[in-house]
């Protein structure tokens, strides 16, 4: 599945739990660059969630998980990689919140993204459960 439908997954599922409180399907300039950086990125990131090097943490994020699968000469594009896509998802988080008129919203839309994000990790990609990495 695509980063920017997954994204669209991961909004429709947010917006059903929430439903009555706000349009959590929301867009905005903000959100459509966030989610067109992310999309992109993707590419580049998905071969590193394959070989295990990166995972989805529990908190919304992703992390290096096994940096000894990452050739020294390459982990400081990879950890450019994951503050890129983590700033970004930070601030998607923030701007869905802000778009609602709901700041207060942002760590739940962050939750929320945080189990989406584990729940639609594709088969053999590392997820952090209970503070512990599994492959799924």
């Amino acid at each position: 599945m695509n980063i920017k439908r997954w994204i669209a997954v991961l909004l429709l599922a947010f917006s059903s739990a929430l439903a009555a409180q706000g349009n959590l399907e929301i867009d905005s300039p903000a959100i459509a660059a966030l989610k067109g950086a992310m999309q992109q990125r993707h590419a580049r990131l998905a071969p590193l969630y394959a070989a295990g090097a990166v995972g989805q943490a529990a908190d919304g994020t992703i992390a290096l998980r096994d940096a000894s699968s990452v050739p020294l000469a390459q982990r400081g594009q990879v950890n450019s990689l994951i503050a890129a896509e983590n700033a970004d998802r930070l601030a998607l988080y923030r701007e869905i919140a802000r778009a609602n008129d709901h700041p207060e919203w942002e760590a739940d839309v962050r939750r929320t993204f945080a189990q989406r994000w584990i729940d639609r990790a594709q088969p053999g990609w590392w997820v952090q459960r209970g503070g512990s990495w599994v492959r799924k």
